[in-house]
């Protein structure tokens, strides 16, 4: 029964709090840096776009009456500022009667600005980990601060995330392709993910046997693990332990932004203080009950949760499962889940240009370099989780097509090419024009593999590709303004 009591998660809301933190830390410097070419007033998918083809009731955000590249980039810093202030533990510093007030404010203001941002930034912020990070947030605003501890119920809620998270991953996997059934699915999964790391090549590598075991021991860490967030401790720490030991490994061998780091998060939720405390050593001080209008928000928010999960509950539990998505615009109760299918293939698109006013079969083409995804197959794979470049996640799905039709964005892009658009070059690993114009671009697609250990001691390569057609075929400015219209 001392689960049930607010001392006994004092440490866990502590520690919760400042990882939240550090997520919504790393959020906002995305939106500082990406969001304005992006989905700015010039971006690849303009502000204006939003604003003309969603209503504010649909999908809320500040930028709806401030579609302002001033308004995105004030608000983006004010998110880095009090993530910061979150960060430091701001609201421990004051005095009791203001601790959990001045929480709320600030966990509040933090969600806010995120949905401002996720509501506006169309594809660009279409991943299930937003919808995570806001509904995960939103809870963390009713946790309270200062010497009072927090009210059990909204810990429960934060572990009701957890399950669902995990649990709506483990049943699409299994619905979703036979590889996981078979337990074949890492034969593909580090060669095909998004953007592989160090590790990926490595571990792709590794003997079949071994990825027979990952893939049941991922069966078992979300189809059965999550039931145990509700069990007694010590079993729910155990089971927030093994979560944590999945999320890890999938951080040490991939490039999945926040994803895994928000999911280690959410399974702090699962410890108690008794269970931190035998751990390591810290102590957690004696904690009071929380105020009582704070436990009375508490229930409020208990009932509006239980009531807005009955949507995503059927969808989980839907043989026609959709992952990752919103049942409301507020983002208060959402469905996971990820890579219901694998990629056998991996492709990508390699973007090129030239200075050359006449192309010829002699015309030399300089690529243009990511940050995160592969391009030259001499280049080691990089590590830039838990950042999220969000340029190179929708180059991937892009690359999944045989032509820009499905991604409206990419033309916009080119443009910008042509034009040198610094903001745009700014999400680039390496601009071979060093700012200048070219007066061509084109971009060749291309079906990547890991290479094998052999090739790998003989050439140095970690990729070995081969080209499949034209994406893109050389375009100037002009061409691409004429097929627009302009």
């Amino acid at each position: 029964m001392v689960e049930w009591l607010p001392e006994s998660y004092w440490l866990v809301r502590f520690l919760f709090q400042r990882s939240l933190a550090v997520i919504y830390l790393l959020a906002f410097l995305v939106a500082a840096t990406q969001f304005r070419p992006l989905a700015g007033e010039d971006g690849l998918l303009p502000l204006t776009q939003y604003v003309e083809r969603s209503s504010f009731r649909e999908r809320p955000s500040l930028f709806y009456y401030y579609p302002s590249d001033r308004a995105t980039g004030i608000a983006a810093w004010a998110g880095v500022a009090l993530s910061i202030v979150a960060l430091v533990a701001g609201p421990y510093w004051l005095p009791t009667p203001y601790a959990v007030p001045a929480s709320m404010a600030l966990w509040l203001v933090l969600w806010g600005l995120y949905l401002s941002f996720v509501n506006a930034g169309q594809t660009f912020y279409g991943y299930g980990w937003e919808s995570m990070l806001l509904e995960t947030g939103f809870l963390a605003v009713f946790l309270g601060a200062g010497p009072s501890g927090p009210p059990v119920v909204v810990v429960w809620l934060l572990k009701w995330v957890l399950f669902r998270n995990m649990f709506g991953a483990g049943l699409i996997k299994m619905r979703g392709d036979d590889v996981w059934r078979n337990l074949t699915a890492m034969d593909y999964h580090y060669e095909t993910q998004p953007i592989p790391n160090p590790l990926s090549w490595h571990v792709h590598h590794l003997p079949d046997r071994f990825h027979r075991v990952e893939v049941l021991g991922n069966h078992v860490v979300e189809l059965a693990v999550p039931f145990l967030y509700f069990a007694p401790q010590p079993w729910a720490s155990v089971a927030g332990a093994a979560t944590i030991g999945f999320q890890g490994w999938l951080m040490l061998t991939g490039n999945f932004s926040w994803l895994n780091a928000l999911t280690i998060v959410q399974a702090i939720a699962a410890f108690s203080d008794g269970v931190l405390t035998s751990l390591v050593p810290v102590s957690a001080p004696t904690a009071a009950d929380p105020p009582l209008y704070l436990q009375a928000l508490a229930i409020v928010l208990a009932v509006v949760v239980l009531a807005r999960s009955i949507r995503p509950v059927r969808n989980m539990l839907s043989q026609s499962q959709v992952m990752n998505t919103s049942f409301d615009p507020l983002s208060l109760v959402n469905t996971y889940g990820a890579f219901g299918s694998i990629t056998r293939d991996r492709y990508e698109l390699v973007v090129q240009g030239t200075t050359d006013e006449t192309i010829t079969e002699d015309t030399e083409w300089q690529t243009y370099e990511f940050a995160g995804k592969p391009t030259d197959p001499t280049q080691r794979p990089r590590q830039v989780a838990p950042y999220h470049h969000r340029l190179d996640w929708q180059l991937w799905f892009a690359a999944m097509r045989s032509s820009p039709r499905r991604s409206p964005w990419f033309p916009a892009f080119l443009e910008r090419l042509l034009s040198a658009d610094e903001a745009t070059l700014s999400l680039l690993a390496d601009d071979p024009f060093s700012g200048a114009a070219p007066e061509h671009v084109r971009a060749v697609r291309y079906r990547y593999r890991f290479t094998t250990p052999e090739e790998r001691r003989e050439t140095g390569a970690w990729w070995s590709r081969e080209r499949v057609g034209a994406y893109v075929s050389p375009v100037s400015l002009d061409d691409l303004r004429l097929r627009q219209g302009r």
